[in-house]
């Protein structure tokens, strides 16, 4: 069996349970869940345990509070394959009126809402976990700390150096805790076998429809064609339509619907900052897996092949780089969003926190032109903003993938690669 890696995850299950009587813990199958709330759990009960899952399926329905017996807080796996459990641990946790009772794990929506009488307000709070990232699997230094730089402090000189071919091998292999410390090809097999698993059966089961597995496929093949970017649906079912069946608008929406209820999409929703002038935000959300590494999967595309085509290359770094500011976005208690306007200007990644501060981020693969593009956009936005109605940016940051140091540039713009970054 592999060592536990330690998840930033673990101390935000903690800091929830202190404050609320139960937390669902929600997210991508195989994201390292159910290992995570075991660390903290003082007992079980395995929902999908396939010798007490008919048992269990009873007991859910006819005497729910069986199942809630055990020492606190006593984790429920899989609570979304018995609806009716939800009811029962919130009638539970108000009539034992303490903190810290239950952790609820699921790998998607309810199928039906139906049986769910009560929201859960004030009873059950959420917590979203993402695949692992790059400081949590150890391939990050961690030497640049967001907290820090929040906080006021100088970006540390720290040495990176990873190669182009280290980054492929990273983006393909994703996240999966089930790929870190694994043989190059154990571990690069994590992500297929993730996608096989989504079009063949994931996809139907979330909300027993039955759907295409091919049609899925190519689902999947055209978000990663548009990673990164702000295409529209009708834009993925015209590039669908031109490599086999014709689905329309409304069946391809059904299918990313499906594929966000068991939390392998999660677009990011655009940033609306004051601005000194009136220019139109656009309000677009971007296009992003969960973790890169299904889009190579479902180009069946590996570290090799990624890096044939720079350009796609290029925004499924991007993609990573987004899912590691989220995971230290959730470790800082705020959001990642991004920003266009009409007039094109953008900025890759704004990691704006609950009190106000944020912090604005251009993602660039490497070199010096590309910094400089990056970092002058920076500028142009950090001038744009209406500072006598927000705050200033805490910093300025080009997040690279192939860059040697980090440093701060004589204009003050921070430049960090990707391998030096913790929450």
């Amino acid at each position: 069996m592999l060592d536990y890696f330690p998840r930033i995850y673990d101390k935000l299950l903690k800091n929830q349970l202190e404050a609320t009587g139960a937390v669902l813990v929600q997210g991508a199958k195989w994201c390292g869940k159910t290992t995570t709330c075991e660390q903290i759990a003082k007992s079980t009960v395995y929902m999908a345990d396939p010798e007490s899952r008919e048992q269990n399926l009873i007991l859910a329905d006819a005497q729910p509070s069986m199942l809630l017996k055990g020492e606190t807080p006593r984790l429920i796996d899989e609570w979304q394959t018995a609806p009716k459990l939800w009811d029962a641990v919130r009638f539970e946790v108000d009539k034992r009126d303490q903190f810290g009772q239950f952790i609820l794990t699921g790998s998607s929506v309810p199928p039906n809402n139906a049986s769910m009488l009560h929201t859960g307000t004030g009873r059950i709070s959420r917590l979203r976990m993402r695949p692992m990232s790059l400081y949590e699997s150890k391939d990050s230094s961690g030497r640049v700390s967001l907290r820090n730089l929040f906080a006021g402090e100088e970006l540390p000189v720290a040495k990176a150096g990873a190669t182009i071919e280290k980054l492929a091998f990273l983006l393909c292999r994703g996240g999966w805790p089930k790929a870190i410390g694994q043989p190059e090809r154990m571990a690069l097999r994590q992500a297929r076998n993730y996608v096989d698993a989504v079009a063949d059966s994931d996809i139907s089961r979330v909300d027993d429809t039955q759907r295409d597995p091919q049609l899925a496929r190519r689902l999947l093949r055209s978000y990663a064609r548009m990673e990164s970017s702000q295409t529209p649906t009708s834009q993925i079912a015209d590039d669908l339509r031109g490599n086999g069946t014709a689905p329309n608008d409304k069946t391809v929406q059904s299918y990313i619907t499906a594929l966000q209820r068991i939390f392998v999409i999660e677009d990011m929703p655009a940033w609306n900052p004051n601005l000194r002038s009136k220019t139109a935000i656009r309000t677009t959300e971007t296009r992003h897996f969960v973790d890169p590494s299904i889009a190579a999967a479902a180009m069946g595309v590996g570290p090799q092949g990624a890096i044939k085509d720079l350009r796609t290359f290029g925004l499924w770094f991007e993609s990573l780089c987004v899912r590691d500011l989220r995971i230290y976005a959730d470790a800082l208690d705020g959001e990642v969003f991004h920003f266009r306007d009409k007039s094109g200007l953008e900025c890759d990644a704004v990691l704006h926190l609950r009190d106000g501060r944020y912090g604005l981020i251009e993602i660039k693969l490497g070199g010096d032109k590309l910094v400089d593009e990056g970092a002058k956009n920076l500028l142009t936005l950090s001038e744009k903003l209406d500072t006598t109605k927000m705050q200033k940016p805490s910093f300025l940051m080009v997040l690279t993938g192939t860059g040697q140091l980090s440093y701060t540039r004589p204009d003050g713009v921070m430049v960090a690669p990707i391998i030096t970054l913790k929450d």
